[in-house]
């Protein structure tokens, strides 16, 4: 039996959770923790707990995908529980010097009566890791319901319990709200919000780079677009596209930004910070791979999903010194690469859950002040996400998302191998592609001017000190964003003071609607920074009740009458 005077020391909400579930016994029991909040040793303590009391005999960790077997099997040994992470539906039964088994999502789903064999044999304890998997499908959800309802207890994990879509998931309870919708229950919740002021995870700054695209269409016709301005779907996806093609300068540009922030935090406390390039599709991830050689003159490491020794590869990289890694869906939730500081977010995937699950891979701290940079397109639809991460976990974890933005599902099938010399890439051809940094977005407020890549002004931003707390990040933001807006007004003061020509002076050409856009963002954060010093609340939170006042998106998506409704109400509160 696994030593419980063994067991690592448990955070705060490690030990709640933990009573709570003892108090209560029953056969079911949803936990919801940030990610990086430390839901694997929560799980085990428990698995310990119950095979030491004679609960169960066995234990059965599903999972979602074949790295996570192995992971969970090595925690797992550390504590004393043998997990077979090597069982295949044709063994039918763990070796007996086992105390059960993990499995992924769709070995259940292909034969869940083996599973459920296995359930009956032994009391079993079930713990489903990142339970919303099992809603990914009918023949999975229904799979891990067949299987495991004859197990003594059930322990459901996760730390994105929302879906995109409406289907159930298995022994997850829901209770319907006062609008009528259900909504799913948790019996233990560990906010985002409470993980980062207790030090757990970090703070993450979203640098969002837009700039000038051009492509081709198959008619012939060249069109151009700036990254980040209100156009139609169709148009933001192929501008979108255009941006990542890993031919033309915004990759590159990028690319050398989020490397000279990974410089810094690797000077400034975090020696061993590491980088993730999160890719579309395989083809594309060895071009990137090519571009970071080129522009640090290390290679990287390439990490593709149907790629024997994946795995290997991640721990690898994981217990290293290298500075990037290239993934492909590979690296998903759950996967444990605690150096990771820095990515850039190079996938044309746009659901809340996928955005969600990737950011995760961030947010995990060791030291106090560590924080953590994420390089997105200036794409309205993401930085809504952006804008909106700290906040949904702060208020509501679990709620419904509208299927908003763009068509979730045809993204995803673009996410696939086939997708990348499909249909959607005969639409168009890149032509070309420039990046500037748009702004820089933390707690839900969105700081700083455009500056062009490799300008002072960028640099301002890339070289942010590596050790900083949250409220510490807010105040440097704000400052670096009043001394923008200052020498703004000192060079066109200067401009005015230059002696006038004979003629008189035309009048400043009018601007805009992306300019005032611009414009109004900025006096709104000004507001909102100015109502945070006088009342203490954090920005995310103020601009959440403007929201809520007034309606609409995140001001990075807000229109101008939204934008000037919230600064008439934030004068007045």
């Amino acid at each position: 039996m696994p030593a419980l005077d063994t067991f690592p020391p448990l955070r705060a909400w490690q030990r709640k959770a933990l009573v709570e579930y003892l108090r209560r016994r029953t056969e079911d029991f949803t936990a919801v923790a940030t990610p990086g909040a430390g839901k694997t040793t929560f799980a085990l303590r428990i698995a310990a707990e119950l095979l030491a009391d004679g609960t169960v005999e066995a234990v059965t960790v599903v999972a979602p995908t074949e790295h996570l077997k192995t992971q969970w099997a090595q925690a797992a040994a550390r504590v004393g529980i043998q997990l077979d992470a090597a069982f295949r539906n044709a063994d039918l039964h763990s070796a007996a010097d086992f105390h059960g088994a993990v499995v992924t999502y769709a070995q259940v789903g292909m034969a869940p009566q083996v599973h459920r064999r296995r359930t009956m044999t032994r009391r079993t304890l079930v713990i489903l890791d990142e339970i919303h998997h099992a809603g990914d499908s009918r023949t999975w959800g229904d799979g891990v319901k067949a299987a495991f309802e004859p197990a003594v207890r059930r322990l459901m994990l996760t730390g994105t319990p929302f879906r995109s879509d409406d289907n159930p998931i298995p022994f997850v309870s829901y209770e319907r709200g006062g609008d009528g919708l259900l909504r799913s229950r948790a019996d233990s919740v560990y906010g985002y919000s409470d993980a980062l002021r207790e030090g757990v995870v970090r703070p993450v700054l979203f640098l969002a780079y837009s700039g000038e695209t051009r492509w081709r269409t198959n008619a012939g016709e060249e069109l151009a677009a700036r990254l980040g301005e209100p156009m139609t779907q169709d148009l933001i996806a192929q501008a979108w596209r255009t941006a990542l093609d890993p031919a033309g300068d915004w990759m590159p540009q990028v690319l050398r930004a989020a490397d000279a922030r990974l410089t810094v935090l690797r000077a400034n406390g975090m020696p061993d910070a590491g980088g993730l390039v999160i890719a579309s599709d395989q083809q594309v991830a060895r071009s990137y791979a090519k571009l970071l050689e080129q522009v640090t003159g290390e290679k990287a490491a390439v990490v593709l999903s149907d790629d024997q020794g994946a795995s290997a590869r991640i721990a690898t990289f994981a217990a290293s010194q290298q500075r990037w890694l290239v993934a492909v869906r590979m690296v998903s939730e759950g996967v444990d690469i605690p150096r990771l500081a820095v990515g850039v977010y190079a996938t044309s995937a746009s659901t809340p859950l996928y955005f969600a699950q990737a950011i995760g891979r961030f947010v995990r701290a060791r030291r106090s002040g560590e924080t953590a940079s994420v390089f997105l397109p200036s794409v309205p639809h993401l930085l809504g996400l952006a804008s909106e991460m700290e906040a949904e976990r702060d208020h509501v974890l679990g709620k419904p998302k509208d299927r908003e933005g763009f068509d979730d599902d045809l993204l995803e099938r673009a996410q696939r191998d086939d997708g990348a010399s499909g249909e959607l890439e005969k639409r168009f051809a890149a032509l070309s592609a420039t990046a500037e940094l748009d702004q820089v977005i933390f707690d839900g407020a969105s700081f700083g001017t455009a500056a062009q890549a490799g300008t002072p002004e960028e640099e301002e931003y890339l070289g942010l000190p590596g050790l900083l707390t949250a409220d510490q990040v807010s105040l440097l933001l704000t400052k670096r964003q009043a001394e923008q807006l200052a020498a703004q007004k000192r060079r066109a003061a200067q401009r005015t003071a230059e002696p006038a020509a004979a003629a008189p002076a035309a009048a400043p050409p009018p601007m805009s609607a992306a300019q005032r856009r611009v414009a109004l963002r900025r006096q709104l954060n000004a507001l909102v920074a100015a109502r945070h010093h006088h009342t203490g609340q954090p920005h995310g939170k103020i601009h959440a009740e403007l929201r809520r006042i007034c309606g609409g998106p995140p001001s990075a998506q807000a229109t101008i009458e939204q934008l000037e409704e919230r600064i008439a109400t934030v004068q007045t509160l």
